[in-house]
């Protein structure tokens, strides 16, 4: 295999928030470990993507998810960089055309976190207080259990979500564990368990992508692959792809591996909160795409037309 070196680095391409090139660093130093390189051989390239540039505006009116990923996967596909890093939950369920995902590193905490200066749990806000989330799966289950808060946009990295919440834009707000972990941010949070609400698909999973025929990197990619992640996240996107779930649909799902069997729980939620279907499945642990297609198929029946509208 052709490795790369301090002349020939391999280049990584991605995001720039803080969390964005921990993800990024993360992916450098497993491969340096793999492989016994120095950090020299590695390039990480960050790529300004719509998402992070438009930032007064909510997902749904600019595109959805591909708005953080496509002009990293333009570059990708050009052979400006080698691979691309991805916080998997971003992701649309298709990739373009000569492009693959299939390494994915271990996992981290897949729960969200309640944060708030005020109170300790979602139920503890007093009436009517205002939280802040941009995701419309967290505003769909906020509402489903306090129907009587007050929901305002709330997008941005952590760093900008936690100045709002010191400037008092919002009593509260939720964000993923995982980003949390990562960063090593110590902010006063109550993690809510999936029992309690159900996290996004992939949360806390981390993707790398790269070319098909890439052949030498997906060698090195085979190297730092996490075999159990990949198992549930390929489940949970199989769920969310027969959705057609984007960041305009209120979807949740979780898999993991119990007992030797591939457990998986989704749900879907109307848009105002003011209903939601669950269900689950449990099955044999490679055969977690047919069971997140069966589980959603069911969901779908279940809703009926214009459940999502």
């Amino acid at each position: 295999m052709n490795l790369p070196s301090p002349n020939h680095p391999l280049n990584i391409g991605t995001r720039g928030s803080l969390l964005a090139l921990a993800q990024a660093h993360e992916t450098r130093d497993r491969l340096m470990a793999a492989f016994g390189l120095p950090s020299a051989a590695f390039d990480i390239v960050v790529i300004k993507v719509t998402g992070d540039l438009v930032q007064d505006r909510a997902l749904k009116e600019i595109g959805g998810k591909g708005l953080f990923t496509r002009e990293i996967e333009e570059a990708l596909a050009a052979g400006v960089i080698d691979i691309a890093v991805h916080s998997m939950k971003d992701m649309p369920v298709e990739q373009p055309d000569g492009l693959l995902i299939d390494c994915y590193l271990p996992r981290e905490d897949v729960r969200d976190a309640f944060v708030s200066p005020v109170a300790a749990s979602l139920m503890s806000l007093p009436q009517g207080a205002v939280v802040g989330s941009s995701s419309l799966r967290r505003r769909a289950q906020v509402l489903l259990r306090r129907p009587d808060l007050r929901l305002v946009e709330f997008r941005g990295n952590v760093q900008t979500r936690m100045r709002k919440l010191d400037e008092g834009v919002a009593a509260a707000t939720f964000l993923a564990m995982a980003g949390l972990n990562r960063l090593a941010l110590s902010v006063a949070q109550t993690p809510i368990e999936p029992e309690e609400m159900l996290p996004a698909v992939a949360q806390g999973a981390i993707g790398v992508e790269r070319r098909t025929q890439d052949m030498r990197v997906a060698e090195m990619l085979a190297q730092v692959l996490h075999t159990e992640t990949g198992l549930r996240v390929v489940a949970e996107r199989a769920f969310l792809r027969r959705l057609d779930g984007s960041c305009q649909t209120p979807i949740a799902g979780l898999a993991v591996l119990e007992h030797g069997q591939l457990w998986l729980r989704g749900e879907i939620l109307r848009p105002d909160g003011s209903q939601t279907i669950a269900g689950e499945r449990r099955g044999i642990v490679g055969d977690g795409a047919a069971m997140g297609r069966d589980l959603a198929d069911e969901l779908l029946g279940r809703a009926g037309l214009g459940f999502f509208a």
